[in-house]
């Protein structure tokens, strides 16, 4: 890639930004804090569905010690339904360092912050550039996209060291009077008009004229990615345990995937209904009915559940639960206190 070609991006980019940005709440009153809270939130969700989650989250932690102090169950609870749970741990572990080690105040150079648990390099240059105009690139994938299609680069963009280049690229060009607004242009250029996909909105590109993949008709093909890797598929068989109008819930392990989280207790692998009984009866449970319900999936990043389920009416226990929960047809406290991932949406309509 030719460095020399991104010179000229720079006055359209801010100028079509300028006339065309959305509105949102974390840009209406960029505080290091809003601005830091909203680039996690965004990592691995869509604008249109954070802005709420924002909000609320915002309301009842306004602060960086408030959300030190937060309890976990809090936490999670405001986190619910966004996955990545280490996302809203490590938000928590950063705020308690911020709050000893810069009394409250979170730091204004991009090494302070990429050195905060949860902080990689593009969420250090996001904050950095946007909250205290550093003069620093935040490179997220809509912006490698749009510099790979600017320049015809066909470098896998999946590499760390073609990520490397195109940050150092990016620095070059950097304007020092508008350095969030420069990136944030080019995040919102690839968000809404050089998508990926699809075909690109061309036509109203304000770098078109001087994009090579568009003028190569080659915007299909870059930018280049190396194939992911296949998802590891997991069989689980799920059960909704009631005894009366109560449900049980199980803590995950406090590593691996959703560590921490509540949820439905299950085994990893579809069992026959011949192995039902042995295993809740093994559990400390006699079963009264039982009803199969739809089987369901849950994509996560590296990882896909495929879950049989059943609705189980069970006797009362016959062995103490370790870390574990009943919820008494409760559903208030389900919604506003219990944080039970999105991976067992499918079974909610079951549980009272």
């Amino acid at each position: 890639m030719n460095k020399n070609t991104l010179k000229n991006i720079v006055s359209p980019l801010l100028e079509w930004f300028g006339e065309n940005a959305r509105s949102m709440p974390w840009r209406s009153d960029p505080t290091p804090y809003k601005v830091w809270i909203s680039e996690i939130m965004l990592q691995q969700t869509r604008v249109e569905a954070g802005r709420s989650y924002f909000l609320r989250w915002v309301e009842a932690l306004p602060d960086v010690e408030a959300l030190a102090n937060v309890e976990e169950s809090k936490l999670m609870k405001l986190w619910e339904g966004l996955g990545y749970y280490n996302r809203a741990r490590n938000l928590k572990k950063a705020a308690g360092v911020v709050m000893e080690q810069y009394s409250g105040k979170i730091p204004e150079t991009f090494e302070q912050l990429l050195s905060l648990p949860g902080i990689g390099p593009y969420t250090a240059g996001a904050i950095g550039s946007i909250a205290f105009q550093l003069p620093v690139p935040a490179v997220d994938g809509n912006v490698l996209r749009v510099v790979a299609r600017v320049t015809g680069d066909r470098s896998d963009i999946r590499s760390e060291a073609v990520k490397r280049f195109y940050s150092e690229s990016i620095a070059s060009i950097m304007p020092s009077h508008r350095p969030g607004d420069f990136n944030q242009a080019l995040m919102e250029l690839g968000a809404l008009v050089c998508i990926p996909n699809g075909m690109p909105r061309c036509d109203l590109c304000p770098l078109a004229g001087q994009c090579i993949a568009h003028m190569k008709k080659v915007t299909a093909e870059i930018p280049s990615k190396r194939k992911k890797p296949d998802r590891t598929i997991t069989e689980r068989t799920i059960f909704v345990l009631k005894i009366g109008s109560c449900i049980l819930l199980r803590k995950r392990e406090d590593k691996g995937l959703l560590a921490g989280q509540w949820e439905l207790p299950g085994t990893d692998r579809l069992l026959s209904e011949d192995e039902l009984e042995p295993l809740l009866e093994s559990w400390g449970y006699r079963i009264r009915s039982m009803e199969e319900l739809p089987p369901s999936r849950h994509i996560f990043s590296h990882v896909e559940w495929r879950m049989k389920a059943y609705k189980i009416e069970a006797e009362a226990s016959f062995l103490k639960e370790d870390d574990a929960i009943w919820i008494c047809a409760d559903q208030e406290r389900l919604s506003h206190e219990i944080a039970l991932p999105s991976a067992f949406n499918a079974y909610r309509p079951s549980f009272f």
